[in-house]
């Protein structure tokens, strides 16, 4: 197992009072498996990648719990230890990818910078001829075209799938075990998303690699995810296979959000959509927190919150089935 999450808690300090972002999160992850974690915006998918990076903002507090990659665990680590644990344990791909490189370096000196990384902790003297060619071959390796020119480059004279193509490669560079990607392919058109999805696809296969994808289009979580993790209002509500939560979703909030995806086939007018809106984080509902949108609400749902149950190999957080 790469990636063990244990009860977490995270909340963020603010001038309206602490803000919920993680709310009891357990996950785990496999070698050379993919887990997208799917929901709205605000459910704390991107909180828990960052969580993961210990890349957290400094009004962030874990207030509980652990995160063990490898059975060592992220948050107790000194900063030293967490920033060698970025990149060759852990490696993040963010959501703009134009944010992710420095603008006024060439590529080939920011790819070069991360073969440095490598290289010192594994011991090895730089040579940069040899570091070079590596760098060439991870280019060709994520599909870019003339990579010897490319990377001579800027990152603003690269486009969005070019770029985020650099970053990926950056990551192979420094060969992390697990992958965070997240909303890798929302700032590039759909072309360009098909093939930075397929590429990450043979790419795992290829290097062994974990993946947790994080997004709110669930299609795309489909297409490159073993499991699901469905969030909302910083909570687990469903984890189960890809397979059977987008086929026969068993929580409330995960059937809602799988009507909601528009078909070839569907034929019945208006889109279903979830009735209500997101609860305010710093002011949470009591009980279960979907429980104001959920039409299968019950009394019990209203006062208290619900634990984990078990039920088709998924696991769950609902009163329907505690």
């Amino acid at each position: 197992m790469i990636l063990r999450i244990e009860d977490l808690h995270v909340t963020y300090k603010t001038v309206y009072g602490p803000l919920s972002a993680l709310n009891g999160v357990d996950l785990s992850v496999e070698k050379g498996e993919s887990v997208a974690v799917v929901g709205e915006s605000g459910s704390g998918k991107s909180t828990l990648g960052l969580s993961i990076m210990r890349l957290l903002p400094s009004n962030a507090v874990y207030d509980s719990g652990r995160i063990l990659f490898e059975d060592q665990d992220v948050i107790k680590m000194s900063q030293n230890q967490a920033i060698g644990f970025r990149g060759t344990g852990a490696f993040m791909i963010f959501q703009d990818p134009l944010n992710s490189l420095n603008p006024v370096k060439r590529i080939s000196v920011q790819m070069l910078e991360a073969l440095k990384i490598r290289y010192r902790r594994e011991g090895r003297s730089f040579d940069e001829e040899e570091a070079r060619k590596e760098v060439i071959e991870k280019m060709r390796n994520v599909r870019l075209p003339d990579p010897e020119l490319l990377i001579e480059r800027y990152p603003h004279q690269l486009s969005g799938g070019q770029i985020q193509r650099v970053v990926i490669a950056m990551g192979l560079l420094l060969r992390p075990k697990l992958m965070i990607a997240d909303e890798p392919t929302s700032a590039l058109d759909v072309t360009i998303q098909a093939q930075v999805l397929t590429l990450m696809n043979e790419l795992k296969a290829e290097y062994g690699m974990s993946i947790l994808f994080v997004t709110h289009d669930i299609s795309i979580a489909y297409t490159m995810a073993d499991r699901f993790l469905v969030m909302y209002a910083a909570e687990v509500c469903e984890l189960g296979s890809a397979t059977k939560t987008t086929q026969e979703p068993l929580h409330p909030y995960s059937q809602g959000l799988i009507a909601s995806i528009p078909t070839v086939s569907r034929d019945e007018g208006r889109l279903a959509t979830i009735a209500g809106s997101p609860p305010n984080m710093i002011r949470p509902p009591l009980g279960c927190r979907f429980h104001p949108r959920c039409p299968h609400a019950m009394d019990v749902c209203r006062t208290k919150s619900p634990g984990f149950s078990e039920k088709d190999d998924r696991l769950l957080r609902c009163w329907l089935y505690g």
